[in-house]
């Protein structure tokens, strides 16, 4: 039987601390548990397409590694002012938290409404149609067989979850470590060619001309890609109250960034390598590429199987941090209080599971239903997120003014420049999403009005919820 379920008490307003108004979530997680949740949300099927997108919008090799090392560079100094606030302000509801207590609650409820309906549910069953994809060519089931796979790998990973914390982490360690070693197993190609290994012909990639737009405006979009292969490292604030000390995120956060960019730029030398920046450019699977260059075709088939694992361990980690936010969402409103029933024993939110293990399905249903649709809904949500991100960093710099007594055991370094540069860069961010929305429509229909609906549900909603305690307060006398 689950253990004990327990609905928190509401916080006493976004200045009270999530430990104090969710005193049944009690640490059950270790460093090795946080880095592997941490890298399992950044590490997904993006690594295996977007150098492709990089290298086109490159000028030469030289600005390959460059814009890759810039996009750790400036995940590091997001993670540093992720970090402060984290530490400061440790909660299971993350960036809802901060915005909370920086904007107050009207704020953080359209974010959570926004993240909870369509960024985190929507990504999840985007990573399972990834996963359906190429479980299909493993062991194909038919037409449906795609979208079959995706709502099994729902079921299966929300199921895990819903036996414990210490289960779901467990899992995400394994399979994080799978994931990883399928990049490490790229790099191992391109070694083995440049020690004169291999099937074919030694490749002299350094001589082939590169196909690079170039130019500003080529760089630019290459850091687009780049960073969004490696966002979700931001996860991490949903587990700081899972950690036995608050440093431990600060740490939990540079390690795991830290080993994604050491990662992402060995991959891309790999590919590089093996390849040449045009090849690189051309492909269409770059890392079936690699391995098929490295021991032959028949590694179609393991590049199948690690883009699978690499997208069943990012819907992993994205179920255990979204029904957090859920979760926070449900213990400051009393009209969604069901989603705040939080079982003691398993340190898990076991209502906020469901309903987004349900939402994730629906949204599975209709993407197998109107592919087009549902890749436009799910795509074109960039603008909301990188909104969020830019204004929680401003969270930071808010919350050092109207909470300046508060005990941070982490400061940002270089404060005010570094989370300057985190805000610039997501403003940028924000504006490459919605010009590159602007550039692509389906049909008669651009896909950022999704990211348009999303904020007026969760403003109608706002408007449903104020209304709702005013008529529950007493009356006066």
């Amino acid at each position: 039987m689950s253990g004990a379920l327990q609905t928190p008490a509401r916080a006493a307003g976004p200045g009270a601390d999530a430990r104090e108004g969710a005193a049944a979530v009690r640490p059950q997680l270790r460093m090795r548990h946080a880095v592997a949740i941490i890298v399992g949300v950044a590490i997904g099927a993006g690594i295996f397409k977007a150098p492709a997108l990089v290298a086109a919008n490159v000028p030469s090799a030289g600005w390959l590694f460059a814009v890759w090392l810039a996009g750790g560079l400036v995940s590091i100094v997001g993670a540093l002012c992720y970090a402060e606030l984290s530490a400061a302000y440790p909660s299971r509801g993350g960036e809802y938290h901060f915005l909370s207590r920086a904007f107050g609650r009207s704020t953080a409820l359209v974010y959570a409404w926004a993240r909870f309906s369509v960024i985190t549910t929507g990504s999840v069953a985007l990573l399972g149609f990834v996963f359906g994809d190429y479980m299909a060519q493993l062991l194909p089931l038919g037409a449906g067989g795609p979208a079959i796979y995706a709502a099994l790998a729902v079921v299966a990973l929300t199921a895990v979850n819903l036996r414990g914390l210490r289960d779901s982490a467990s899992t995400q360690a394994w399979l994080t470590a799978v994931e990883v070693g399928g990049l490490v197993l790229i790099v191992v190609g391109a070694l083995w060619l440049w020690t004169g290994g291999g099937p074919t012909a030694p490749v002299v990639p350094v001589v082939q001309a590169p196909t690079g737009a170039g130019g500003l405006g080529g760089i630019g979009l290459a850091m687009v890609f780049v960073l969004l292969t490696f966002g979700g490292w931001n996860d991490a604030a949903c587990i700081s109250a899972d950690l036995p000390h608050r440093r431990s995120i600060v740490w939990a956060l540079l390690l795991s960034v830290g080993l994604i960019t050491a990662l992402y730029l060995l991959v891309n030398w790999a590919y590089w390598y093996t390849l040449g920046l045009g090849g690189m450019a051309r492909s269409d699977a770059v890392a079936t590429d690699v391995l098929t260059v490295a021991f032959g075709p028949a590694a179609g088939k393991l590049v199948a199987a690690m883009v699978a694992v690499s997208a069943l361990t990012s819907i992993n980690a994205t179920l255990i941090v979204g029904a957090r936010t859920a979760s926070a969402l449900g213990q400051d409103w009393p009209r969604l209080q069901a989603l705040a029933a939080w079982d003691a024993d398993r340190g898990v939110p076991r209502n906020s599971f469901l309903v987004q293990g349900v939402l994730a399905l629906a949204l599975i249903a209709l993407g197998a239903a109107f592919q087009g649709g549902f890749r436009a809904m799910v795509e074109y949500t960039a603008p909301v997120f990188w909104l969020f991100f830019f204004l929680t960093g401003v969270s930071l710099f808010r919350l050092r003014q109207i909470d300046a007594g508060h005990v941070r055991p982490f400061r940002v370094p270089l404060y005010p420049v570094l989370p300057a540069v985190f805000c610039a860069s997501s403003l940028y961010m924000l504006w490459s999403s919605l010009s590159y929305v602007r550039s692509q429509q389906f049909g008669s229909f651009n896909a950022a009005w999704v990211g348009v609906a999303v904020l007026a549900t969760g403003v109608l909603l706002l408007a449903w919820m104020r209304r709702s305690v005013a008529a529950d307060a007493p009356a006066g006398p």
